[in-house]
């Protein structure tokens, strides 16, 4: 049974994320966690609540009535649904309670929403799903509050081919197409002519054949505007999510944490799969 940790604070962008990965899961036994984290009672150091991304205090009778409110929603919304689901309520610090939950339920996925940049310099995800990504070490699904479900039939896999890739985070991918029947477009955005070098013919081979089993392709895109290049051929071809490995910076840099965001959409409309090694 698959296992998936989904962080709430009860908002429109935490329900989104609920709903979107009990679609995304419909025909695999999963296990939902819906974990809600309140700073400690006794807790005042508001620096420290800011920097190290808490939720908000509740009181534990109000939390454990939103979490019954939560799993009414679920069972009306998707009243056919096979999946498991279960309640927590933890205090502590955010990233520390969630690696903490990861461990002792061993999870296999997370999945949150996040708000998504609307302008210039905003940051593209928010800070506690920054530091989700950047801090725990497990598959990540991050749903922009505009993304509606749709299977993903089209996945995009922007590289640079620089990093070699571990089985293990191939095998999640693979995982997520064979789910999907998903065809991967594997997406090479350089600012001068394409020449790989011979490390990077290596990585770009032992990813063909990684993938032999899935439907499967390489594009070549010269440009010197990454995000611009990345929406038009979203576009073109009907993407419905991006997955990216975490340990590939440049590109995981460009996309979240130097955002440019006029006139580009799929950073509120198209889900992203972050994989850890």
């Amino acid at each position: 049974m698959t296992k998936v940790l989904i962080p709430t604070d009860f908002s429109e962008n935490a329900w989104n994320a609920i709903a979107y990965a009990i679609q995304f899961f419909a025909h695999e036994p999963t296990q939902f966690y819906l974990l809600h984290v309140s700073l400690m009672p006794n807790y005042n150091d508001k620096n420290l609540a800011t920097n190290s991304i808490v939720f908000g205090r509740n009181e534990v009778k109000g939390v454990h009535e939103e979490l019954d409110l939560l799993e009414q929603k679920i069972n009306e919304i998707f009243p056919r649904s096979q999946h498991q689901f279960q309640a927590l309520h933890e205090f502590g610090l955010f990233v520390d309670t969630v690696k903490n939950t990861i461990k002792m339920k061993e999870i296999d996925f997370i999945v949150m929403g996040t708000k998504g940049a609307s302008g210039l310099k905003e940051a593209v995800i928010g800070s506690r799903t920054r530091e989700v990504l950047t801090r725990i070490k497990c598959p990540l699904l991050i749903i922009p509050e505009k993304a509606a479900y749709s299977p993903p039939k089209e996945i995009v896999f922007p590289t640079d081919f620089n990093a070699y890739f571990k089985s293990k985070v191939l095998l999640t991918l693979a995982e997520i197409t064979a789910m999907n029947a998903s065809k991967v477009r594997v997406l090479n955005l350089s600012r001068k002519e394409p020449s790989l070098t011979p490390t990077q013919v290596k990585n770009k081979n032992y990813l063909d054949d990684f993938l032999e089993n899935a439907i499967h392709s390489f594009h070549f895109d010269m440009s010197t505007d990454f995000e611009e290049s990345l929406q038009h051929f979203i576009e073109e071809y009907k993407i419905d999510m991006i997955a990216m490995v975490a340990k590939n910076l440049n590109v995981l840099q460009r996309i979240f944490f130097e955002p440019r965001v006029a006139k580009i959409s799929y950073h509120i409309k198209i889900p992203f799969l972050v994989l850890h090694e």
